[in-house]
């Protein structure tokens, strides 16, 4: 049996051998269900939707294909890939242990790409890449100045690591995600009171993003040019209101609500848009307890929406998630819409999935 070691020196040749997904038009929807015993939770898709990234259940990262399934790629985890999938970004480890943003790009090592200048690291960790643009070339995140300072980040080649900073004096900014043409970085800005708001960097400069009673919460994803931007938490006055959002350039933020209002525990309830499609037709995230564990992932076509399971089951899967405990949450989407990508909780541990949407697209009443 190969080694870990060996496995990993092996993924950038694997990389390069990465395939699509034929196309029908008479295609049928598809579930497919990563290795249980990897333990293998999907975070992102390429833009071909034959490369999938995320983290193993028992720690380190991962990138599967149809042509190899899930293989370990060391580091601590891996949040998001370029759109010809040979770029992997994430967390990994320096030598004295510390957690920082680092690139793995076909080779054996994760690239550490440190933190700003002068900082020092908070326990054990400097920062992480959250998402990569569609070349590769365009890395986000977050990283410490120190434990009371965490700031977003855009990291290229060129520049480096550039501080994308705060627009309120001691709180953090966070980076989740960048448009594939790298011009617009998407996250949160901490306000006074601890409320992380929605925002966009375009040039450097942050904006906060407006809804319909003030600002959104944090912006997760973005499309290709940063013209649809979606998140989670629509109306952050109103706790009783159950619904994500998008945002386009055109018409502004329309919250998405879940197909039907869920009764709390005692936490607030949570929807989030983590990812969309270019054209904003086809977004996908979940509803959950206060952030936890406890969740289901919904799916939004043309802005309906329907609990991922019940949409399988009513397209053509009819056993869809049959075993399992939860269906977690869609963390990626591929920019035509085809290919989704998530993790839940299944009977014997936290799995994730591939799903490959067929030419009809019902939404279960």
């Amino acid at each position: 049996m190969p080694t870990r070691t060996a496995i990993a020196a092996c993924a950038g040749i694997a990389l390069i051998l990465a395939t699509t997904f034929p196309t029908k038009a008479d295609d049928q929807t598809l579930l497919i269900e990563l290795d249980a015993r990897s333990g293998a939770l999907a975070s992102a898709v390429s833009a071909s939707g034959s490369v999938v990234v995320g983290g193993l259940d028992n720690g380190g990262a991962f990138y599967w294909m149809p042509t190899t399934g899930v293989v370990f790629a060391g580091g601590v985890t891996a949040d998001g890939v370029s759109g010809d999938g040979r770029t992997i970004v994430g967390w990994a480890r320096d030598a004295l242990g510390i957690q920082q943003a680092a690139i793995w790009q076909r080779a054996t090592e994760w690239r550490l790409l440190g933190s700003f200048p002068n900082a020092t690291a908070c326990d054990a960790f400097l920062g992480g890449a959250t998402d990569v643009n569609t070349n590769g070339q365009v890395v986000v995140g977050f990283a410490y100045h120190s434990c009371t300072s965490v700031n977003a980040f855009k990291w290229q080649e060129s520049t480096g690591m550039v501080d994308l900073g705060s627009s309120v004096s001691g709180r953090s900014s966070l980076a989740q995600g960048v448009s594939g043409d790298g011009t617009v970085v998407v996250g949160y800005q901490t306000r006074v009171e601890g409320f992380q708001q929605g925002a966009k960097w375009l040039g450097g400069r942050q904006e906060l993003i407006p809804g319909a009673d003030g600002f959104v919460g944090t912006a997760m994803a973005a499309n290709n040019d940063g013209s649809v931007i979606v998140g989670r938490i629509c109306r952050p006055t109103d706790e009783t209101n159950q619904s994500a959002w998008m945002w386009r350039t055109r018409d502004g933020t329309t919250c998405l609500p879940p197909p039907r209002r869920r009764v709390s525990p005692g936490p607030v309830i949570i929807v989030e848009a983590a990812a969309t499609s270019d054209d904003g037709e086809v977004i996908g995230g979940s509803q959950n307890v206060g952030g936890s564990a406890d969740s289901d992932a919904v799916i939004w076509i043309g802005g309906q929406p329907a609990y991922l399971k019940d949409f399988l089951r009513a397209n053509g899967v009819p056993n869809a998630f049959e075993t399992w405990v939860n269906t977690g949450t869609i963390t990626g989407i591929s920019p035509d819409g085809r290919v989704i990508v998530g993790w839940g909780a299944a009977r014997l541990g936290f799995r994730g999935y591939v799903i490959i949407l067929g030419s009809s697209r019902v939404i279960p009443s």
